[in-house]
Parts: C-alpha cells; structure tokens; sequence
C-alpha cells in the first residue's frame, strides 16, 4: 500500500500511484500496529508464569535484540540501498555500498546520517519497542497482579471508558507536539498509544472476568467500529467542511474528537470479541500443529517482508508492467519470498537464531480460553 498509494512518502514510490488507495489504509492505519502491541502485551503476561520474569527478560532480550542487531546489518541494507540508487543518491554496488553502511564513520550520504552513520532499522522498530516495554513491564509483574487482584470486580465498561480516556488525552497533548518519529528516543505520542495497547493486552490476561465477557460485546462494538470508519471516510472527503466552517465552537466538533479513540479501541476489541468465539471452537482447537508453525514463522516474516516488497518493487520498476501485474506480483512474490525464507531459516540453527526463530514442536503457552 505504501509503495501506491498517493501523497505518502516511503522509501520507494511506484509511478502507479493510486488516490483510492488513502481511504482504506486511513481505515487500518490508526490500530494495526497498536493490534500488534496489544498482542505482544498478552503474549507476554502468557509466558510469564512458565518462565517468571527474570528469565523472561533474558530470552526477550535475546529472541527481539539478536533479530533487531541482524535485522539492521543485514536484511534492512537493501532497503536502504534501493532508496539512495532510486533517488540517484549512489551509483556504487550493493556489496560496495554495505561496507559503507555498516561503518558509524562513512562519509557516504552524509546527510542521510544518525548518530550510527547509515545504520537503521527501519520497519524493524517494532522490535525496540516492543523489547523496551517488555523490559519495563516484566519487573512489575506482581504489582500488575496484585491490581489485577483488588480491580476483579470492575467491569468491562469501566475500562473501555478509562481506555478511550486516555488515548484522548494522548491525542489531545502529544500527537502535534511529537509526531511519529520511530526513533525511540522521541516518539513519544507513539510510546502513548502503543505501551497502552501492549499493558492492556498484558492486563486481560490477568484480568480473565473481562476476556470472558468479550465475546458478548462484538456485535456491539463490530457496529461501533463501522459507524466510527464510516465518519472517518466521510471526513477524509470534506464530508463535514461545511459544518465546521460554520461552526468552529460546536459541542459536536468536540465531540467528533472522541470519534478517534473509539475506533482504535472499537476495532481491537471487535478483532479479540470475535477471537474469543473462534478459539473456543472445536475445529480450531485441532489446528495446534498450524498455529505453532504460524507462531514460530511470524517474527522471521515480519523480519523479511518489507525488504523483499522493496528489492522486488525495485526489479519490477524498469519493466514496467501495467499496475495490476505489477501489484501481483508484488504481493505474491513477497507472500513467496518470505515462505521460502522461513524454510531456509528454520533449516539452519545459526539463521533461526538470527531470525528469531523457535523450534515449531514447542508447547504452546496456555490459552485464554483453557
């Protein structure tokens, strides 16, 4: 989507840019990766009993810290090699170009630089992120349970209510004053919004009472997230310019502010109601050989996949195939690429290692719904 889509900068732009492309990803765009958090939180306080939080800590660091530091001086170059050779910034090779990259005191593309010369991670931020909250969240374990223990009888509404609350206020306070950086050490309306959705996936696990009365809320909030998307896409076509040109100190512009945090949490709450059902199913239940193989192979993917969407956009580029072709094989040779690059990865003990990899007989932690 970002290589098409119009208007937004990436690292590479396809000359098949597409206005309809905005709408659907503005839909996606405010909760996908808060989703991400959200789960990596649950995950988290999953685990925590079978390892306890100390050596939870250890693996954290080693399963997110050896993938970030192989991710950044290996799988993230071509991408970074591409973007200079399409904006005409180099007309070195690739192997040239990355014993430039990987040293802090390359005088190539000097103002491309951070404090680590051309070094970076790119899609990879996730990883910090989420190896940062780990780390600060695990110490508190006891403390977060013993809350989770005096806040039993409080029932699921009031925390919708404190959730919406605060991402408000984080929107209302840091999202102009901090925009999205990915850097970790000044994003702050990011370490916002997504530490909130990480300690809030960590807290329904140690809050069983409100995972079990999910499932009777997703058809209430399924309604709450269309209705919200569907005043989303009204205003990103002017639908309400009018109006608030006629009425900049309108209750209801006010109002309308609440119409972002209520699809965020609309959305990830239908997305976890809906999950509750689906995993108590029998059907599902039989599938424990998939969902390991799925849970092993989905940090080497992520690992992967926006440098092959960029090495592959950039090989296809000077064929110039019509948009439709183009966009398939695009999609379907990175869904490929990345497949193939599991199984390798998974083959070879020192590339699972640096991948992120896990050994797919594993047992899987305890479900929600057990």
């Amino acid at each position: 989507g970002m290589y098409y889509v119009t208007d937004w900068g990436w690292h590479l732009k396809s000359p098949h840019q597409l206005d309809i492309l905005q709408p659907f990803m503005k839909l996606l765009n405010p909760w996908r990766m808060s989703l991400l958090f959200l789960l990596g939180g649950m995950a988290l306080a999953l685990a925590q009993p079978k390892f306890g939080s100390l050596p939870l800590m250890r693996r954290r660091l080693s399963r997110l810290g050896i993938p970030l530091l192989f991710g950044m001086f290996v799988v993230v170059a071509p991408q970074v090699y591409f973007e200079a050779r399409d904006q005409k910034l180099i007309d070195a090779g690739f192997w040239q170009f990355w014993l430039q990259y990987i040293n802090p005191n390359t005088g190539l593309l000097k103002d491309h630089h951070s404090p680590i010369g051309l070094l970076t991670w790119n899609h990879l931020w996730f990883l910090p992120y989420l190896l940062c909250y780990s780390l600060l969240v695990l110490p508190l374990h006891r403390l977060l349970q013993k809350a989770a223990q005096a806040s039993a009888n409080i029932p699921l509404w009031v925390l919708a209510i404190v959730l919406v609350a605060l991402l408000l206020c984080a929107n209302l306070t840091l999202r102009e004053q901090y925009p999205s950086t990915h850097a970790l050490v000044d994003d702050w309306y990011n370490h916002a919004r997504y530490s909130l959705a990480f300690i809030t996936g960590y807290l329904l696990v140690l809050h069983p009472h409100w995972w079990a009365r999910l499932p009777a809320w997703r058809y209430g909030l399924l309604a709450s997230a269309l209705f919200c998307s569907l005043l989303r896409t009204i205003d990103h076509y002017g639908g309400f310019n009018a109006f608030a040109n006629a009425n900049p100190d309108s209750w209801w512009l006010a109002t309308f502010w609440l119409v972002s945090p209520l699809n965020v949490w609309a959305w990830l709450g239908t997305l976890l109601a809906f999950a509750a059902v689906y995993l108590r199913q029998p059907t599902f239940d039989r599938q424990g050989t998939v969902r390991r193989y799925a849970s092993a192979a989905v940090l080497p993917w992520y690992l992967l996949h926006q440098t092959l969407i960029v090495v592959l956009a950039a090989w296809l580029a000077p064929l110039e195939l019509a948009a439709g072709l183009e966009a398939s094989l695009l999609i379907g040779g990175t869904v490929l690429g990345c497949a193939l690059g599991y199984e390798l990865c998974r083959r070879v003990a020192l590339l699972n290692w640096l991948t992120g990899g896990q050994l797919t007989s594993a047992k899987p932690a305890k479900l929600l719904y057990s």
